[in-house]
């Protein structure tokens, strides 16, 4: 092998070399990340249970749980868009279980229209605790005086509708709202981008392979004319 060919060749070789260990690196990334979206919607879906005493986020995120109790007075509007429907509010309001009262998510109206009181009367309601991460660096500020709400930040919920900062997305109710769709928690809103991320890394490895081998070719060519 010629000094000429030794330089693409050993170029070619490392990029070729990073490039697929990127991709590797991401295989591995997505298998990770398989795995917990498999542990999320397990207990999601788990059989619900009391509402713990002192819940946890890092333990109880995404934790089944069933309360009965009452709604009380007031929903908060957060300014949500779903796909086909268009935008609208998720409704938050306050329910009491006789021992504490937390932040209930009760699910989605659309903004033109009106926004339903809570049912009255005793509830048996199944949900998940969550603990959002609605705001990004774009999010504006909540209007808390104006009832707009723009990200659902637990505390400065709580401190509205005076309750616990503990938040459950309503699954179902044992009295079904009218009017109100319910949008229980899922796994569709983690990204897990990880395959796009290792296809792009392998093509761009059989690029980096592909133009070294030509430039080899053409050095080679060079050399021999």
């Amino acid at each position: 092998m010629t000094r000429r060919m030794i330089f693409p060749f050993l170029f070619g070789l490392a990029g070729v070399a990073a490039l697929v260990s990127l991709g590797i690196w991401q295989v591995q990334r997505l298998a990770w990340k398989e795995g917990i979206l498999t542990r999320i919607e397990s207990r999601i879906e788990a059989p619900p249970v009391a509402l713990p005493q002192v819940p946890d986020p890092a333990r109880d995120d995404y934790l089944a749980v069933r309360l009965t109790g009452r709604f009380g007075d007031g929903a908060l509007r957060v300014l949500v868009s779903r796909k086909g429907i268009g935008a609208g509010y998720r409704l938050i309001s306050p329910f009491d279980t006789g021992t504490r009262r937390v932040l209930v998510d009760r699910g989605f109206v659309p903004v033109a229209a009106t926004v339903p009181v809570p049912p009255d009367g005793e509830i048996t309601l199944i949900g998940n605790l969550h603990w959002p991460d609605d705001r990004t660096s774009s999010t504006p500020e909540n209007d808390v005086a104006g009832n707009m709400w723009f990200a659902r930040d637990i505390e400065a919920m709580a401190d509205a509708l005076g309750t616990a900062p503990l938040l459950v997305i309503a699954r179902s109710l044992s009295r079904p709202e009218a009017g109100v769709s319910l949008m229980p928690v899922d796994t569709r809103g983690i990204p897990n981008n990880h395959l796009q991320y290792a296809i792009t890394w392998f093509s761009l490895a059989l690029v980096w392979a592909v133009m070294s081998g030509y430039l080899a070719w053409r050095n080679r060519a060079r050399a021999e004319g």
